[in-house]
């Protein structure tokens, strides 16, 4: 397969109301649309979801588009493409920039699946049709307006509470939820804001009988997580720690976890994620698909993904309507009692709407096969 033309539509959506981690206050998502097409004419798609600002991890959406616009189009286009898990390869050569990778990667599986007439889930060896979703609560100004935001969330169905905490937002919402719902399934994210100096504070956490903690530690720390699991009953979760299937076989080695949030863009794209659930199957790690605030392009892919046997407990992959009034899809994942549909059909099985485009797209750029690398 050649890829003959590259479009990117830089979008900008609009969140239903701000999101709060310890990283700061989400207003708006950044997202980039990568339309590949083949010389069949057919097109396959894919996005970026990198942030603004470098502090989920290292990555920025300014630095990815450059990154792709003279480093991995290129590649594209100097390639003949023979299977999906080609890509994977062709951008070895070139360190880290994951989201970048997986925007262009996860895209060509799209292509392979639209010239093979099949579903991107037939690649994984998927029946499931609707998957149960658990949702990610960010930080509230007052225990009250927290645990009516957790209400209305079991009230429409979502079968898992994920709670962001920091430094001095952390026990007592917890224990507030755990009061209120005390059979709910709980856990608490905390994006990297603790330290081993913390341990007390988790060991109060661990008798809340949570679900999991989720990256408690630093990004690149495995031996404080590796601590702090001996410490604790409750099962510790790395997210941002995992880039590579590496990165699992080094958690699991030292015993830094006993569950794995995959991010598809976080690790590169789909071939990747594929290695890290095998592993993961293999050795008894729990491993279940995070969310990064995609559009609807994402978030079916995430389904289709998600609906792997492996996948027991209910990733974030909440209906298109927890975050944005207006999705840029025809269809976007509607809830019912509790479970997302896994969208049928050709590739990502979803339709594109121009319109909503339109609406949001800041920006558009269009590449064709005479881009060369620039040294």
């Amino acid at each position: 397969m050649k890829i003959t033309k590259i479009e990117r539509y830089q979008l900008c959506l609009p969140l239903i109301t701000p999101f709060q981690t310890s990283y700061g206050v989400l207003e708006a998502k950044p997202l980039d649309l990568l339309i590949l097409e083949d010389e069949l004419g057919n097109r396959g798609y894919g996005e970026l979801v990198s942030f603004e600002q470098p502090d989920y991890i290292e990555e920025t959406i300014g630095a990815d588009r450059q990154l792709i616009e003279e480093q991995l189009v290129p590649r594209l286009f100097q390639s003949d493409l023979q299977k999906a898990g080609d890509v994977w390869s062709l951008f070895q050569t070139i360190q880290g920039n994951f989201m970048a990778k997986s925007a262009l990667e996860t895209a060509v599986w799209d292509l392979f699946a639209k010239r093979e007439q099949r579903s991107l889930q037939s690649y994984f060896g998927s029946h499931k049709s609707t998957l149960p979703v658990g949702v990610s609560v960010g930080i509230h100004a007052t225990t009250e307006e927290l645990i009516a935001q957790v209400s209305s969330y079991l009230k429409q169905g979502y079968q898992r509470i994920k709670v962001k905490i920091k430094p001095g937002y952390d026990i007592v919402p917890l224990s507030a939820i755990r009061e209120n719902f005390p059979d709910v399934t709980l856990m608490a994210d905390a994006n990297s804001a603790y330290t081993l100096a913390d341990l007390e504070l988790f060991k109060q956490l661990d008798q809340l009988n949570l679900a999991m903690i989720e990256q408690p530690f630093h990004q690149r720390d495995f031996v404080d997580h590796a601590r702090l699991q001996q410490q604790l009953q409750t099962k510790i979760c790395l997210d941002e720690n995992i880039r590579t299937v590496e990165d699992v076989k080094t958690a699991y080695a030292l015993g830094s976890c006993r569950s794995i949030n995959l991010k598809i863009p976080r690790v590169g794209g789909i071939t990747e994620a594929l290695r890290i659930v095998d592993f993961c199957q293999t050795h008894q790690l729990l491993v279940w698909l995070g969310g990064m605030f995609e559009s609807g392009i994402g978030r079916a892919l995430n389904l289709q993904f998600a609906s792997q046997t492996s996948f027991t407990f209910p990733g974030d992959i909440s209906a298109a309507n927890r975050y944005y009034a207006k999705d840029i899809i025809k269809e976007p994942a509607k809830m019912e009692k509790g479970r997302i549909a896994v969208p049928q059909g050709v590739g990502l099985g979803i339709e594109i709407d121009w319109r909503a485009i339109e609406e949001v797209c800041e920006q558009k750029q269009t590449f064709s096969f005479h881009y060369s690398i620039k040294q």
